[in-house]
């Protein structure tokens, strides 16, 4: 009988051989491929695949792990397994713009995003009554120079308590620490317009209205230290014109922002994200 599932991420120094080492070895073990994707980074000669898998339901992530034990030495490759039934938790951290929050609300609810929102974290409590709504915990946590630190430790802490693997940024107008960033590398996702360098600072797209700009968009990126210029995973643009005013810039860019960020935190929960140095490498489908 075939139902557990599993989704099997590599990446290695390409070499002569490596999908035909992986597939054989899953093949011995009747396990089915169901979806699979590859690329070559001939800039590094680094390979990257991402295998979805269904297998026999006594075959479990410990067993997937010794079936390829063989392959991943000899191919010095970084194997990272992940049971698909599993429905991962996630933070969502907002401050007053909730547009882009209660897209990913909509999305878990319909059931397009797999996940399950363990806490709302905010500096103001403006989204307290949404989460008292769906009923998920709510955090109110105010940052000013003086409790930062204590605030931050109070984040890892809800970490670790609730166990969530994505720290989901909707519109939170904080800067992370340095220290936080680099701790939860990989696992925080963050949203913004896309006309960084440019328009820095208050009403970018106010400032974008007035420069006349033609196209606008977002980006959805991993954090890191360097502010806003994390490794980029989805982004999205929009053409606008000189017949729109500046409040339908706003409601455009809020717009993209929210699907922007949507999809990207779900590129990340269905392992279709691989870091390959400061860029990213999305399998989509």
């Amino acid at each position: 009988m075939i139902d557990t599932s599993y989704i099997l991420r590599i990446a290695c120094e390409d070499r002569p051989g490596i999908v035909a080492a992986v597939t054989s070895a899953l093949a011995s073990r009747n396990a089915n491929i169901i979806e699979s994707n590859q690329f070559w980074d001939r800039q590094t000669n680094h390979f990257f695949l991402r295998i979805a898998i269904s297998t026999p339901q006594n075959f479990d992530k410990s067993q997937v792990e010794l079936t390829l034990s063989p392959s991943v030495d000899r191919f010095d490759m970084k194997l990272k397994v992940q049971e698909i039934s599993r429905r991962p938790k996630i933070i969502i951290m907002v401050s007053k713009f909730d547009h882009a929050m209660l897209h990913l609300l909509y999305q878990i609810k319909v059931g397009w995003l797999d996940a399950e929102v363990a806490a709302i974290v905010s500096n103001h409590e403006d989204a307290r009554k949404i989460a008292d709504q769906e009923g998920i915990a709510f955090h109110y946590m105010p940052v000013n120079k003086e409790n930062k630190a204590a605030q931050e430790a109070a984040l890892t802490d809800l970490v670790k308590e609730t166990n969530a693997e994505l720290v989901v940024l909707a519109r939170y107008m904080q800067v992370l620490t340095n220290e936080f960033s680099t701790r939860f590398f990989g696992m925080i996702i963050n949203i913004r317009h896309s006309f960084l360098p440019s328009f820095k600072g208050a009403k970018p797209y106010h400032q974008a209205y007035e420069r006349g700009v033609k196209l606008i968009g977002a980006t959805a990126h991993y954090v890191t230290p360097d502010l806003d210029e994390g490794p980029i995973i989805e982004q999205e643009t929009e053409r606008v014109n000189h017949s729109m005013s500046a409040e339908d810039f706003v409601a455009t860019g809020r717009d993209i922002e929210a699907r922007v960020l949507a999809r990207g935190v779900k590129y990340h929960l269905e392992g279709r994200v691989m870091l390959n140095n400061h860029r990213t490498v999305v399998f989509t489908s």
